[in-house]
């Protein structure tokens, strides 16, 4: 089978550029695909960046601090966008009007009117493949999840809870970044950071929000400036929704929780899905990764058993089934799908797809019926 080359431009070599990189660089982990990865470009504000890149991808033909002058290179079929929330729109935008492929970083916008407006791009230029990166869906057990609800095993559903916590700011004397400060990260806060994770798999399953109840926490009030001072923290550290949700296939509605925090005590990078039906229940929580927890009601006892899922992937792998997977395999995982999708115009099966502009629209929603409810103490519905 050939395979087909689709060369890249990386615009924001930070974390999330580096760990694309990288899953390029090992792309022959995977197995049968139809098209693979070449960085051929990078753009960075901060060229100092550009070493690590150029060190380890003889590929790359240029490395510029402009980013149109990458969207105008012949040479660069997409591009993977890492930048702070408040560029989303000009860069996707510019981007998908570029006719260049684009895998951009939530939240899709820094606001609402910038999610629409991306959208509105996408909507105009059919023709260019875009999606929006979450990796937690990829993870086998999640897999398996999507698996129960395409059977539909569950039953009726009970109630739905679904999060990503994490301890990255517990630290108060942690100095202050870009994703404290409204003008660059939004008034959504942790929302826009980490809810499409706690989004992904719900939204694929159909499940809409159709009110919400928020709480939302702002812990730290200021952190160190870096100059010997302290600047005032502005956007939410926590955030508890409750949601009541529609679920389409049978037409009745389920409480839905979702969890996004910042400062999580006990937790480093803890994803967590539970869904809890009349017939069947799942529990998975990405500290035990390989190990989904069951409990399948057929009268009598409950009793709640444990699967080993191991390397059980839907893009297939070098590694054998046995072993455990992690974060990384989660991020390649994630480029296959986004790369089998784009030459086969759909995603192998339906929870193993990257999220889609419309589904960021649909959390962006959510996240601004969230802030209204924090502010009016109120269940607020979603419009």
């Amino acid at each position: 089978m050939k395979t087909e080359t689709v060369r890249f431009g990386i615009i924001g070599c930070g974390l999330m550029g580096r760990e694309f990189a990288s899953a390029a660089a090992r792309w022959c982990h995977l197995l049968d695909t139809a098209a693979r990865p070449e960085i051929a470009a990078v753009c960075d504000r901060n060229t100092g960046t550009f070493p690590w890149f150029l060190d380890n991808f003889p590929t790359i033909r240029r490395a510029t601090d402009d980013y149109g002058e990458l969207l105008a290179r012949p040479d660069v079929d997409a591009v993977y966008v890492a930048i702070p929330h408040h560029l989303h729109q000009e860069v996707y935008c510019a981007a998908i009007g570029a006719g260049k492929h684009l895998m951009g970083e939530k939240p899709f916008g820094i606001d609402q009117a910038a999610c629409e407006a991306i959208l509105a791009a996408s909507r105009r230029h059919p023709h260019v493949f875009v999606r929006c990166s979450s990796e937690s869906v990829f993870f086998p057990a999640m897999q398996r999840i999507g698996e129960l609800l395409e059977q539909d095993a569950f039953g009726q559903l009970i109630e739905v809870n679904t999060g990503f916590l994490h301890s990255s700011d517990l630290d108060p004397d942690k100095p202050i970044n870009w994703k404290r400060r409204i003008e660059y990260n939004g008034e959504y806060g942790v929302m826009g950071d980490l809810g499409m994770h706690a989004c992904h798999l719900p939204f694929r399953a159909g499940w809409r929000p159709r009110n919400v109840r928020a709480i939302l926490s702002n812990i730290f009030k200021d952190r160190p400036d870096g100059s010997g001072g302290r600047a005032p923290c502005e956007t939410w550290d926590n955030a508890t929704l409750l949601c009541e949700a529609a679920d389409p296939a049978i037409r009745r509605t389920f409480p839905w929780t979702i969890k996004t925090q910042r400062i999580a005590p006990g937790q480093r990078n803890h994803w967590y899905t539970e869904i809890y039906g009349t017939k069947l229940s799942v529990r998975w929580s990405s500290v035990h990764s390989d190990v989904l927890h069951v409990l399948k009601y057929e009268g009598g006892e409950q009793i709640w058993g444990e699967i080993q899922t191991g390397h059980e992937t839907a893009y297939k792998t070098i590694t054998g089934g046995i072993f455990q997977f992690g974060f990384g395999d989660s991020i390649l995982q994630m480029w296959a799908a986004f790369l089998h999708e784009l030459v086969h115009g759909k995603p192998i099966k339906r929870f193993a797809g990257c999220a889609t502009p419309e589904e960021a629209a649909v959390s962006h929603r959510l996240f601004t019926a969230a802030l209204a409810s924090q502010r009016t103490a109120a269940t607020v519905p979603l419009s």
